[in-house]
């Protein structure tokens, strides 16, 4: 599952118009269909080039005479972030024990966060801690997306305590 959700390119449809429901679907060719998708890249893949490919395999030749349109609304570099500095990550130990009661759970997740792309090029010696506030039954990036508040709070005491590690470290 790591290497799907960082390593490997993903493709998926994330709307789609001129389709009817399934119970309403028969057997004949419709005017137009529309369709949203969605393209996870590895981190280290070129973009622009990936966006080329993608309206070069899209468009070149559709089958049985379609025709077929492609518009991207933008393409973004992903982002590898660099090892933890063992200070940093025995900190994010330290801090995760005296919240959550277990080990930190370290993980790479697809999907783009552009400036987090643009601060590691800034400052590549930069260590990043990047979290979230998904709970139980939270559901990220849907029409019911919450914080799940006892999940903040914790978040928030640990961001705290890696904080207060970092400051001890620089006195």
């Amino acid at each position: 599952m790591g290497l799907n959700r960082t390593w490997r390119p993903q493709l998926t449809v994330i709307g789609a118009g001129g389709l009817p429901q399934p119970g309403d679907a028969g057997n004949v060719l419709r005017p137009a269909t529309t369709l949203a998708l969605s393209l996870r890249l590895p981190p280290t893949a070129d973009a622009a080039a990936c966006e080329r490919a993608m309206t070069q395999a899209l468009t070149a030749d559709p089958p049985q005479g379609a025709c077929v349109t492609y518009e991207s609304t933008g393409a973004a570099a992903g982002w590898n972030a660099p090892p933890l500095a063992p200070w940093l990550e025995a900190a994010v130990q330290r801090a995760s024990q005296a919240t959550f009661g277990r080990e930190a759970a370290l993980m790479g997740e697809g999907g783009t966060i552009p400036f987090i792309g643009m601060l590691g090029e800034k400052f590549p010696q930069a260590q990043f801690v990047i979290t979230g506030v998904l709970g139980p039954h939270s559901n990220a990036h849907g029409p019911n997306e919450f914080i799940h508040l006892p999940t903040g709070k914790k978040i928030t005491a640990a961001a705290a305590l890696i904080l207060a590690d970092h400051a001890e470290r620089e006195r």
